[in-house]
């Protein structure tokens, strides 16, 4: 009681404070890691880069989130992120580092929410090691450096649960329908994915409030229906407004958001099943086989080709991606194998699970001699809120069968929050000798010192045996000392506590560093030794490991690098797609995988002689994001009026010329190449209009424009290459394998 009682206190003399210095520092360790070198990312993530550019052209443009400027295909997302991020770009100047901007500050802004929000309730010191372990979580700022829309989801989810717990303060239903129209714009920064936090916020309202059910579900009802409204408001405005109006709803198979919404930004994350044209992640051995041996028909890649070969005649046991350190990591995107026990898998650990094994004992301490029936304390609701956004969350992430690691920063608020409220609870409760709950502190801090050790292991290589070693040996010396000196008090077992906390938070604000110390990527952003690479392979062996992973790609017209064949990328374990690597959009693509986003690395990672990039500045996007001067001079010289500098499969190519020239170029297929969006009486008649005349072909993004593809082949001139590429090499090695560059004009 004398502890409860102190605890307040100190919790309303802080408030009387306007500053709370020790909240200070937290705040510049976040601000550092959130933006410090955002400055250097010059394209950022390409595909959703070259939209703001886009964007910022005009109203309709920038209304439906248009990919291009000629407004040809959408960005796979909905827009608020990115009417922000034009907003941005608008004020500060279009440049990589003003389009990241309202993200690192989405992140640090979350930091501070969580330090509010946990404080109020669990006491300043709560608030305070909620905020810490949230600016050190490293998915956080490694999702914060890019422009990809995850921080500013977790910001906008945030802002509604301070807005929910409000409601619930004052009582007053306005709160409530705030709070859940909040969700319904985070709906429309990434859809589904927004809902997650929905079990959180009834289970709350209802334990929470003290009317009557009537009332409650009354209230909840009136709410849920605003936030759906609120959902459901761009959706409806495009997919009724006529097709040939607006551009074509990029990543959908109906050209419609609410499929897009509800399908491939949907249910098919939990299932795995994002079909397209007649492909998917969980098509048959045999369906997948032919579909690679066509492909492998629509390439000269010699490498690409010989390696998809030799895949299919390997077992499904040889079919693994490169985990870090050099094992073997199931899973595509090193997101790993379905089950109870994911979150600590290679790849997944090492972004979110640092400090998971003392959120649980911190769960077991909170939750401690709760009855069912209650009644129930404040810090009791608002740990059963915490709860509820944690386990669904954490369930889902353990089945689903289809998303990337940067997604994990939805379990960061959670996570960080039973950190900071469990540190104190536990603690006071080892203080206080209170039993069997004196033995969580030390439990929690041996038991989150020996994951750490496991976590690191494989990167021993990288950041040597030493802290590895430290951190093991020092939690367990911490834990053993705290459990012998559980019955005395004194200044020396409080300095233990300290340093404990300390050792949990080492490797983690390390890892956290780790996209400015080795190089971050835009495209699939990760934390780590080799966070460069986006892949959660092994540690990078680039000469600048401070490059992003991706610049060793080549632009269209450019000669290729060294294309090793050590650096194919292998299949999935388990897959058996004939050695394919299955396109988010469900296309196969000839081995070569797809990057979230748009990029594909045709099957390469990065080495010391294919990055080649020593400039300060990244333009690398996490895909090919270089522009072919002398192709861009050829095209442009040669338009004699043409709505579009040229046509290409998919974003990839599209994206580097529209964020450097701001002209129209069309992505016939949009983000992957497998968009149903253009048919060969439909280009005939641009052609005829004079919109497009230029064709850039490569091996990649057939899809559902096969059609399209082979008519472009059929009916066109090919072009010199001696007229358009970057050296006088006869085969031309694009981002995607040989290219080829034809000129069309119908009478």
């Amino acid at each position: 009681m004398k502890h409860m009682n102190s605890e307040v206190k100190e919790e309303r003399t802080s408030n009387k404070k306007r500053i709370d210095l020790f909240l200070v520092p937290i705040v510049l360790i976040a601000a550092f890691l959130n933006l410090f070198k955002i400055w250097t990312d010059e394209y950022a993530n390409a595909y959703y880069t070259a939209a703001v550019k886009s964007m910022l052209q005009s109203f309709h443009n920038f209304f439906y989130a248009s990919f291009d400027p000629g407004g040809y295909v959408t960005i796979d997302k909905p827009p608020v992120v990115f009417w922000i991020q034009t907003i941005s770009a608008k004020i500060f100047g279009f440049h990589g580092w003003s389009v990241i901007l309202p993200q690192a500050l989405a992140g640090l802004g979350s930091v501070l929410l969580l330090y509010v929000l946990v404080k109020r309730t669990f006491g300043v010191w709560a608030g305070r090691f909620a905020a810490l372990a949230m600016a050190l979580t490293p998915i956080v700022p490694a999702v914060s450096r890019t422009n990809n829309i995850d921080s500013m989801l977790v910001f906008t989810l945030l802002v509604a649960t301070w807005m929910l717990f409000r409601a619930v303060r004052t009582a007053k239903f306005g709160w409530v329908l705030a709070a859940f129209a909040m969700i319904g714009v985070a709906f429309n920064m990434k859809m589904l994915q927004a809902y997650m936090v929905l079990p959180a916020f009834y289970v709350f309202y209802v334990v929470a409030t003290k009317i009557t059910w009537k009332k409650k579900i009354a209230f909840l009802t009136t709410a849920t229906a605003l936030m759906l409204a609120v959902s459901v408001s761009w959706a409806v405005v495009v997919d009724s407004t006529s097709a040939d109006k607006r551009p074509y709803m990029g990543s959908s198979q109906t050209n419609s958001v609410l499929e897009l919404a509800f399908g491939y930004n949907g249910i098919n994350r939990l299932t795995g099943n994002t079909s397209v044209t007649g492909s998917s992640h969980k098509q048959p051995a045999q369906a997948q086989q032919q579909t690679a041996s066509s492909e492998t028909k629509q390439t000269s890649n010699s490498n690409a080709e010989s390696s998809q070969s030799s895949n299919q005649g390997k077992s499904s046991s040889s079919k693994k991606m490169q985990a870090p350190g050099g094992g073997n990591q199931n899973g595509m995107f090193n997101t790993g194998n379905p089950g109870p026990f994911r979150l600590f898998q290679k790849g997944l650990s090492d972004q979110i699970s640092w400090l998971l094994p003392f959120v649980i004992f911190s769960i077991v301490g909170l939750f401690a001699g709760v009855k069912f029936k209650g009644p129930y304390t404040t810090k009791q609701k608002e740990s059963l809120f915490w709860l509820a956004w944690l386990l669904p969350v954490a369930v889902f992430f353990s089945i689903a069968g289809f998303f990337h690691q940067y997604y994990l920063i939805m379990l960061a608020p959670p996570i960080a929050a039973f950190a900071g409220a469990g540190a104190v609870a536990l603690w006071s409760m080892y203080k206080q000798r209170n039993g069997w709950k004196s033995w969580l502190l030390p439990g929690g801090i041996l038991t989150t010192a020996a994951l750490q050790v496991y976590i690191m292991s494989p990167y021993v290589s990288s950041i040597d045996v030493a802290p590895i070693a430290g951190v093991g040996a020092l939690g367990v010396i911490l834990a053993l000392v705290l459990a012998v000196r559980k019955e005395r008090k004194n200044s020396v077992t409080n300095y233990l506590g300290v340093a404990a906390m300390v050792v949990l938070l080492a490797m983690p604000a390390y890892w956290a560093m780790t996209p400015i110390i080795y190089g971050g990527n835009s495209m699939l952003p990760a934390a780590g030794p080799d966070s460069s690479s986006g892949m959660g392979g092994p540690p990078s062996t680039a000469t600048n490991s401070k490059q992003s992973g991706f610049n060793g790609m080549q632009p269209p017209g450019s000669s290729s690098g060294n294309s090793s064949s050590n650096n194919q990328m292998q299949p999935p374990s388990g897959s058996s797609n004939g050695g394919q690597m299955q396109m988010p959009g469900g296309s196969s693509n000839n081995g070569q995988m797809q990057m979230p986003g748009g990029s594909s690395n045709n099957s390469q990672m990065p080495n010391s002689s294919s990055s080649k990039s020593s400039s300060s500045k990244r333009k690398s996007g996490g895909m090919n994001a270089e522009v072919n001067k002398k192709l861009l001079n050829y095209l442009t010289k040669n338009n004699t009026g043409e709505k579009y500098l040229f046509a290409t499969t998919d974003s990839t190519s599209a994206a580097p010329y529209i964020i450097e020239t701001g002209k129209p170029v069309m992505a016939m297929g949009g983000f992957s190449g497998s968009d149903p969006i253009l048919t060969v009486s439909k280009l005939k008649a641009m052609i005829k209009k004079g919109e497009v005349k230029y064709f850039y072909l490569s091996g990649m993004g057939k899809g559902g424009q096969s059609d399209v593809i082979t008519w472009i082949k059929e009916n066109s001139k090919e072009i010199s290459s001696s007229k358009w590429q970057s050296t006088s090499s006869s085969s031309q090695q694009g981002p995607f394998g040989n290219g080829t560059l034809y000129e069309i004009t119908l009478k």
